[in-house]
């Protein structure tokens, strides 16, 4: 196989995510009143690169066969935070900064550290540190409220030269700071050996225990970059489980529609990017097509049973050849 034909069958995935983004996106923009104008791709922008950014937190996790369900609750914890942190002076507010960073950081921690010394699920570790970290949202956040720099939040999510949307270029340089070089780390390819197969990596020497840890410290820092983005986007913080719960299955449906493979090993946070502007462009498209409210989750839960159908078709097949010669 040439490199070229290589190349595009590992990108293949993200490709066609990308494509179809693209297609649905100008079908949206073409039937929307306001036509395709800064605006309306502002707007769109900045309901997408929430989402991304959870979807990213979770492409993390699912590269090592796990899923976790508590990247919406750390999401909602962080944004409590930022309300009362992420305020005053620069320095102040560029102290709450890292300070939200580093509580995401730490709940992913907790996360990695349950899953990979207490040898429990990630499935169900992740459910009960959700719980905690919605608990003490809710010790910051009883009532919704509190602030942030308006400075700082009307530049991150206002336009720039040309219309260009400032949440895209945040979200386009936290991928070139930490996914790029992530991926192309020892520790990046490690995290993909654990999810195709972790004994099989353990076996080869690959640092298994560092590598998942690693995923989940990564997993919590984007969860509370998009806490820290929806502070800046509502100018306040609210403990809300709504939110935390759609937000979690979401970045799931977005992992899944941007070919990360739930079984591990296979994917991109890339492709995870355009699959969760996929998932934001359905429900605008529903909007703009009018379609009855009661209908909408109905048509979402198809489209993502549809996805997981497609992604699986390949490992099945896989799975059937290795019993056919075994």
């Amino acid at each position: 196989m040439s490199d070229f034909r290589y190349k595009f069958a590992e990108h293949r995935s993200t490709l066609l995510a990308a494509v179809v983004f693209v297609v649905m996106f100008c079908i949206y923009a073409g039937n929307h009143e306001a036509g395709f104008s800064a605006n309306v791709v502002q707007t769109a922008a900045n309901k997408g690169v929430l989402l991304a950014l959870l979807a990213v937190a979770q492409t993390f996790v699912v590269l090592t066969a796990g899923i976790d369900l508590s990247v919406g609750t750390v999401f909602i914890l962080t944004n409590c935070l930022a309300s009362w942190i992420v305020v005053g002076s620069p320095a102040m507010t560029a102290l709450g900064i890292v300070g939200v960073l580093a509580a995401g950081l730490v709940c992913g921690a907790i996360n990695g550290a349950i899953v990979i010394f207490g040898r429990l699920q990630p499935i169900v570790t992740t459910i009960a540190t959700g719980a905690v970290f919605f608990g003490i949202a809710l010790l910051l956040r009883p009532d919704p409220g509190g602030d942030v720099n308006s400075d700082l939040a009307d530049a991150l999510t206002g336009q720039l030269w040309g219309g260009i949307p400032a949440s895209l270029v945040v979200l386009l340089g936290v991928m070139l700071v930490i996914w790029l070089p992530f991926r192309r780390s020892m520790l990046g390819r490690s995290v993909y050996a654990v999810g195709s197969s972790e004994v099989a990596a353990y076996m080869s020497g690959v640092p298994t225990q560092r590598a998942k840890f690693v995923a989940y410290m990564l997993s919590g820092l984007f969860a509370a970059m998009g806490g820290l983005m929806l502070t800046f986007f509502t100018y306040s913080g609210e403990a809300s489980s709504t939110n935390a719960s759609t937000y979690t299955l979401n970045s799931i449906a977005a992992v899944v529609l941007g070919g990360v493979s739930l079984f591990g090993g296979t994917g991109s946070a890339v492709g995870a990017i355009f699959g969760a502007l996929i998932f934001r462009t359905i429900n605008d498209l529903l909007f703009v097509f009018d379609l009855d409210p009661l209908w909408q989750p109905l048509f979402l839960g198809v489209v993502l049973l549809v996805a997981v159908c497609l992604g699986s078709v390949r490992l099945l097949q896989i799975r059937n050849r290795l019993d056919f010669f075994g």
